[in-house]
């Protein structure tokens, strides 16, 4: 799968929003990858994790982990595709967040990982942070790391950035401005800030807005 046909699948789902928004990190931007817009058409993430498990295939992966909530989602179906393209059962896990800004694996899939070839899945980065932290769990969990993809990178992500997995895959690479919110124009300009995606309640709920 190539970039543009990742970029053909976003656009069709809507994913690609403008406005005022907070980002994870606590940026500000004027444009917004609404990832969420991906997980209510199956077929279209169906086809994008496909092309992920093509490019995995020959690289005896065992375990498929994600994030909670969206990389929950997406190792699901990249697993799914893992086994029907190798014949050999490719499990799915996720990583649960810890609800102190990190990400513990429990449910009994830290058993699941044990020595097993694993492959990290993300919907989006900006700073690779929550990616680099379930690198870093699965690792720990002892998964045997052989790759973390995600599907958009938005931020110049490296893969040093990310827990330096043996190889890092970003399946579209944006370069999308974004700034501190002491730089953001858009707050100077009072332009509302959009509080149905992203983080912008949250901001807002902090200024006591």
């Amino acid at each position: 799968m190539t970039e543009s046909d990742v970029l053909e699948i976003l656009q069709k789902v809507g994913a690609f929003r403008s406005g005022h928004f907070v980002f994870t990190s606590g940026r500000h931007g004027d444009s917004y990858v609404n990832k969420d817009a991906l997980y209510t058409h199956t077929h279209d993430l169906s086809r994008l994790c496909r092309g992920v498990a093509e490019r995995f295939a020959d690289k005896g992966v065992e375990v498929v982990i994600g994030p909670a909530v969206g990389g929950a989602i997406l190792s699901q179906w990249v697993a799914y595709h893992l086994t029907d393209l190798t014949g050999r059962e490719t499990y799915a896990a996720f990583a649960d967040k810890d609800g102190q800004g990190g990400f513990v694996v429990k449910r009994g899939y830290e058993k699941l990982l044990a020595g097993k070839k694993t492959l990290v899945v993300e919907d989006l980065t900006t700073t690779g942070g929550s990616l680099k932290k379930v690198v870093e769990v699965a690792r720990a969990t002892g998964g045997d790391i052989v790759a973390a993809v995600v599907v958009c990178n938005r931020g110049d992500v490296k893969k040093e950035d990310v827990g330096n997995p043996p190889e890092f895959v970003s399946l579209v690479n944006l370069e999308l401005d974004s700034w501190t919110e002491t730089e953001c124009d858009l707050c100077k300009g009072n332009i509302p800030v959009n509080t149905d995606i992203g983080h912008g309640r949250e901001f807002l709920a902090r200024k006591g807005k």
